[in-house]
């Protein structure tokens, strides 16, 4: 079993909302920030959000104000709500777990895990 899988992409018009689940098998989450990334047609995987063990968030400015990652460590799950989308949401979303705390993520390499992501469409 892959040690995080996302899930709750899809289609959604401008303006809507979705929630998107990374679910963590096989290693113990709660000692791990889970971060999110996303990948454009084009364009480069970029981290936009983050969330530590004791649930400190730091977001990407493209998305502050309407996305919100959270974290339920009984159900090994990290959430990303995802509200007021747009159409440069458009993206492959993938989670990845780290031990090192967000402000220290710089590098891909300082991830330990990783998902084969979720697509996200936001059309008209």
């Amino acid at each position: 079993q892959l040690p995080l899988v996302e899930s709750g992409g899809g289609l959604v018009q401008p303006g809507g909302s979705l929630t998107l689940s990374c679910g963590a098998s096989g290693f113990a989450v709660r000692f791990y920030s889970i971060a999110w990334f996303r990948q454009a047609p084009g364009k480069e995987r970029e981290r936009f959000s983050c969330i530590d063990i004791n649930n400190n968030t730091d977001y990407d400015n493209s998305v502050k104000g309407r996305f919100t990652i959270s974290r339920d460590n009984a159900k090994k799950t990290v959430y990303l709500h995802m509200n007021n989308l747009k159409l440069g949401d458009t993206a492959v979303y993938s989670c990845a777990a780290s031990r090192l705390p967000c402000w220290g993520l710089v590098k891909e390499y300082e991830y330990d895990y990783w998902g084969q992501g979720t697509q996200v469409t936001v059309s008209s």
